[in-house]
């Protein structure tokens, strides 16, 4: 979602080894041409052609791109048996791309809970990803499907995104904040949120988070079925600069 520059040095692309039959499998089971992925992401046809067969190489804020345009996760670009692998024991194919949200419009519920290997997640060991001013650190010990959980740290002066671009993705947000205060722009309207306020939104509003207070503000932020709503598959992809909701590393 973000550029190269805005990633941590220790988060580095992938082999396009890896990527491409997963890319190829994920765009293939949701319909969508070659050309409307590349559309969608910001690259050429021909570029997208050659990634699918593992003649070039994606930067990272491609593969960003990539994973909210296709429902995917940095962990499916990485497995080593990116087509399919088989259910446990119940012939169940799974595609790239179907992840449990995505279930849901076919069940009318949810079929289907991703595992929960480790369920704490100790405070010194977080994923973290930092910008200048903003830090984000994932509160799961691995990357969930279903829920972005994060502690989000905003130092006076920063902001997710400039005031004339504002971010909108698929889902629902939850915000509440720790200490501090923060300001949250919903569309047209603006929140000034302090200690024990919280806030609660639908992600494809435009929205913006700045802290123009002299005090750094810490918060919990929530959002819920991020990657399983199709309506956020039509979104704009982010410009290079957004540092709300960075996708965290594996």
């Amino acid at each position: 979602m973000s550029s190269a520059k805005d990633r941590s040095p220790s988060q580095s692309a992938p082999a396009a080894d890896l990527i491409g039959p997963t890319v190829r499998a994920a765009r293939e089971a949701q319909g969508m041409s070659l050309r409307e992925l590349a559309r969608r992401i910001g690259v050429s046809p021909s570029f997208v052609s050659q990634l699918e067969r593992n003649k070039a190489n994606a930067s990272v804020s491609t593969l960003y791109a990539l994973v909210d345009t296709l429902g995917l996760s940095l962990d499916q670009l990485m497995v080593k048996e990116p087509a399919s692998t088989a259910g446990s024991g119940s012939g169940e194919t799974r595609t790239p791309g179907t992840a449990p949200l995505d279930r849901m419009r076919d069940t009318g519920r949810m079929a289907l809970w991703p595992a929960v290997e480790t369920p704490m997640q100790p405070a010194g060991t977080r994923a973290r990803i930092q910008f200048p001013g903003v830090v984000w650190e994932r509160l799961t010990q691995a990357s969930d499907p279903l829920v972005d959980f994060l502690h989000v740290e905003y130092a006076p002066g920063s902001s997710s995104c400039a005031p004339d671009n504002m971010m909108r993705h698929g889902g629902r947000e939850y915000g509440y904040v720790i200490a501090g205060r923060i300001m949250v722009q919903i569309g047209f309207d603006h929140y000034e949120l302090s200690s024990g306020d919280a806030v609660t939104f639908d992600s494809m509003t435009p929205h913006r988070l700045s802290n123009p207070f002299s005090e750094p503000c810490q918060a919990v932020w929530v959002v819920v079925g991020r990657r399983g709503d199709e309506r956020g598959h039509d979104a704009p992809a982010p410009p290079p600069d957004i540092t709300h909701l960075p996708s965290m590393p594996a």
